[in-house]
């Protein structure tokens, strides 16, 4: 009832909320992106997206395709596997940025680890910079970070708002300068805070540096000052700062699957685990749907 090439573009038109975008990942013409939404809907009886010039949304019955459509290309790809006796081995290295540590991420990571035993999977969590220069140097074999816009390195994942958090409790005094809670560099979200404050001429100064988020959550939880963060991780027990504060917007993240530039014997598995944080980035969000029954297991919020 439902094909598999339809799926994945439905998911990609999902996780980017654009077709073009959609259309660049899967390599396809953004006519054929549309027309594989349409043979879904069709085929489901349902409206999946309300799309108009400017927006892409998924509609309640879209929501609740996620984790159908998911499912079905595990069981695919798992049949596919079997049956062509692909089996995936070798040591693979992979980063993700903290930022996913609090996600859906452990799910993927596990499902992957499911599919493929021989494949030995070695995490390295760190700041997205940091990442970044691992990759290059040849330290690992597969990314999962932020990336400034202007950067064409990597394949989107999904992107979100970057936004101005702290404690609900927390009051920014305009004469006073704003107490920034960040990475050390080269933290990316700590570069856009501060050019941002710097073109707005607000004056700054840092209440607090950690390389971990537990860190800069806790600093914040605790009202020493605010965090630049992705308006859809937000931990629990922060909100966003209201607009009333003055601080300057920042614009948009974008979080990118990128791959080393030397081919290693650990590539099919590479490919393999970016499909798979690619076919569930729906899920890389604090909060996400979560349609009953759908998932393998249950997992953090």
């Amino acid at each position: 009832m439902y094909e598999p090439s339809q799926l994945r573009t439905f998911l990609a038109v999902a996780q980017t909320l654009s077709f073009t975008q959609a259309a660049r990942r899967l390599g396809l013409r953004q006519s054929t992106v549309s027309q594989h939404v349409r043979r879904l809907e069709d085929a489901t009886g349902r409206t999946l997206f309300t799309r108009d010039t400017h927006s892409v949304e998924l509609t309640e019955d879209g929501e609740a395709m996620l984790g159908f459509a998911r499912r079905i290309l595990e069981v695919h790809e798992q049949a596919t596997a079997f049956f062509t006796g692909t089996r995936l081995r070798g040591r693979l290295r992979f980063g993700a940025s903290e930022d996913f540590v609090l996600t859906r991420l452990p799910e993927i990571l596990e499902g992957f680890r499911h599919d493929h035993p021989e494949v030995d999977l070695e995490l390295t969590v760190e700041l997205s910079g940091t990442l970044h220069e691992q990759l290059a140097a040849g330290k690992l074999d597969l990314v999962l970070a932020k990336r400034r816009p202007e950067d064409p390195r990597g394949e989107l994942v999904r992107h979100d708002e970057l936004v101005w958090i702290g404690a609900d409790r927390l009051r920014l005094h305009a004469d006073r300068p704003v107490p920034l809670i960040v990475f050390p560099p080269p933290g990316i979200t700590r570069a856009l805070a501060l050019e941002a404050l710097e073109r707005q001429g607000r004056a700054w100064r840092i209440a607090c540096t950690s390389g971990s988020l537990n860190g800069l959550i806790a600093a914040a939880r605790a009202g020493l000052g605010v965090m630049a963060h992705s308006r859809g991780l937000i931990p629990p027990g922060l909100v966003r700062v209201p607009e009333r504060a003055g601080l300057p917007e920042l614009g948009r993240v974008e979080f990118v699957l990128v791959h080393g530039r030397r081919r290693t014997a650990a590539q099919g598995a590479a490919d393999a685990l970016a499909a798979a944080i690619l076919a569930g980035g729906d899920r890389l969000h604090r909060g996400g749907s979560r349609p009953a029954g759908t998932d393998r297991t249950s997992g953090p919020g």
